[in-house]
């Protein structure tokens, strides 16, 4: 969790830093009511990169074993969230030597010998929260071997870590921010002696947000899967906290684990990784099937959409689409254009993807990642779907605009296969074209058939249509149809021009095939990834045409080749690297 409160107003950070400076006052806990029992989970490979002295937090690395980490000097505020929130405790838990605890040891206690007084930028509801319960999962890896002056200095920290979250939990946005205040300050009033009586508030809050933030079909308006994610995983952490004290979890709580658990195995790949859709990556590796399994939540099939996604399965496939509007007002901050695109996986193996989020990389990149053309979707003319605003003064958030209004879709069952259809308004003020995409995967999980339209549906569109081509001197309206490859894929022309062969690493053959319409093209393409230092380079295939007439249709079909076995014995495992270029 990365992550950190974008919402927070100048008066805010305001009221957080003097709430951190009154903190000092407060008395200090004398221990734990219970021995702590660590939930988080950490990369091993991250961990023994950070042991080596190579730093990698938000996209910047920096290599050292001697600089301490808050003496590097922040490059923006996502890495100094990153630090602030202290995840890499988790990482470093993970390797778990000597080695690896001195360091952890090093970097905690020097926080508290920086920061302990109040100053600094963690001192924010949900860097608080989230620093908090790293704390007190690892508190035995950190206090072994400390003398009793280190015991007091944590035991002092952590309380008026805990006195902080009790006065400014509201300050934090509503969402994730909030969720994770609430999780630490349950947390931590739970387990530590004499901080028992501000957990109780805490219970209540988080119950409330939890009818009021998860939707009923249990999504975040952000629509973002790794959010959710990261949701989900806070509410079992609070529940699995209260189970052990002895006291029971709100009715709200555990209904909104029950929305949440469905929405989330929906969005899951058949590799396991979350769609990559609205800013958010595929999640954290064994998080999501960790936090499935500690919230006890039956698996059952999801009726009609996940949080907006439509889900195709057929055994080894699987494809998700975007189907409804994109987020709205301020839960857009980090929304994309990317209504009807699709991913699909194919066993462990991810095919067609969407570029990703790119804000590790810069705003450019950022705003790049959140471009129609950065998604597997049909795009008018070089144009999104949904336009950015000007950033927003005080903060740089630049919110969706002018996003699809009406995306009707429908999916059913066939006898051979599944179905999806469905259209989005977006491109209709500019152009007067409806975007209609239908997608069939069979039952055997072997072919796609897909068709994408452009349709001018009624006179008022008509003529918007019309007056969009004669201002191209009736060239027609140029589109682009864009299928965006892992960086995984090896893909090549084949059939003089007329398809691509696509190579997965499992052995398997994918080909592409178009009605011959359009123009088909290979060209480069990127992959943003978090744990990446550069953007991954990729392939994309592009169909590009001209629509010159009221209905323009493209037809295209991605198939395993026939030489491709039913069941492909996928057994190499990519090792996970703490930074790659």
């Amino acid at each position: 969790m990365s992550r950190y409160d974008r919402m927070a107003s100048r008066g805010t950070r305001l009221l957080n830093r003097y709430t951190a400076w009154k903190a000092r006052k407060q008395p200090a806990a004398t221990g734990f009511v219970s021995q702590p029992e660590p939930r988080t989970i950490g990369s091993f490979a991250r961990g023994r990169q950070l042991v080596a002295g190579n730093l990698l937090l938000a996209g910047y690395l920096v290599e050292s074993n001697t600089t301490g980490l808050w003496d590097v000097d922040a490059p923006d505020f996502a890495f100094e969230a990153e630090r602030q929130g202290c995840t890499w405790l988790d990482d470093l838990a993970a390797v778990g030597d000597i080695k690896a605890r001195r360091k952890a040891q090093h970097w905690v206690w020097g926080w508290i010998d920086e920061f302990g007084n109040g100053t600094g930028p963690g001192w924010s509801p949900d860097l608080t929260g989230r620093r908090v319960i790293r704390w007190i999962n690892h508190a035995l890896f950190l206090l072994s071997g400390q003398d009793k002056p280190a015991s007091d200095a944590f035991y002092r920290s952590l309380s008026q870590q805990t006195w902080f979250l009790s006065q400014r939990w509201k300050g934090a946005s509503p969402g994730l921010p909030r969720f994770e205040a609430l999780t630490g300050l349950i947390y931590a009033g739970l387990a530590l002696k004499g901080c028992e009586e501000l957990a109780d508030p805490a219970v209540r809050a988080l119950a409330q947000d939890c009818e009021t933030q998860i939707n009923a079909d249990g999504g975040l308006p952000t629509r973002n899967p790794e959010e959710l994610l990261d949701v989900f995983t806070l509410l079992t952490w609070a529940a699995a906290a209260l189970h052990e004290a002895g006291r029971s979890v709100p009715r709200e709580h555990h209904a909104a684990l029950d929305r949440i658990a469905p929405t989330l195995r929906a969005l899951r790949h058949s590799d396991g990784g979350l769609a990559r859709f609205h800013g958010g990556g595929r999640g954290q590796e064994g998080w999501l099937d960790h936090a499935l399994a500690a919230s006890h939540v039956p698996a059952r099939a999801i009726d009609g959409l996940a949080m907006g996604f439509a889900r195709l399965s057929a055994r080894r496939t699987s494809v998700i689409v975007d189907a409804t509007v994109p987020p709205v007002s301020k839960a857009s901050y980090n929304g994309h254009a990317s209504t009807l695109a699709f991913e699909l996986t194919s066993g462990r193996r991810p095919l067609i993807v969407n570029c990703g989020a790119g804000e590790n990389f810069g705003l450019e990149w950022r705003r790049a990642g959140r471009a129609t053309p950065s998604h597997s979707a049909l795009c008018v003319e070089g144009h999104s779907s949904a336009r950015l605003a000007q950033p927003q003064k005080g903060t740089g958030h630049e919110f969706l605009i002018e996003s699809p209004t009406e995306v009707p879709i429908e999916r059913e069952d066939l006898d051979d296969g599944y179905r999806f259809q469905g259209a989005h308004d977006g491109y209709s003020r500019h152009f007067g074209v409806t975007v209609a995409r239908a997608l069939e995967l069979s039952v055997d999980g072997r072919m796609v058939s897909g068709e994408d339209m452009l349709l001018a549906l009624d006179g008022a569109a008509k003529k918007r249509f019309d007056k969009a081509l004669d201002s191209g001197g009736l060239q027609g309206i140029g589109y682009d149809l864009r299928f965006h490859l892992h960086p995984d894929v090896d893909a090549a022309l084949d059939l003089g021009g007329a398809a691509v062969s696509m190579a997965l690493k499992s052995g398997e053959i994918w080909v592409f095939r178009h009605d011959g319409q359009c123009d088909l093209k290979l060209e480069t393409s990127v992959y943003l990834e978090k744990t990446r230092l550069k953007p991954r380079q990729s392939l994309q295939i592009v169909l590009s045409g001209r629509a010159i007439q009221y209905a323009t249709q493209i037809r295209w079909t991605l198939s395993k080749a026939q030489e491709t076995a039913v069941a492909v014995r996928d057994l190499a495992r990519d090792e996970p690297m703490a930074y790659e270029e």
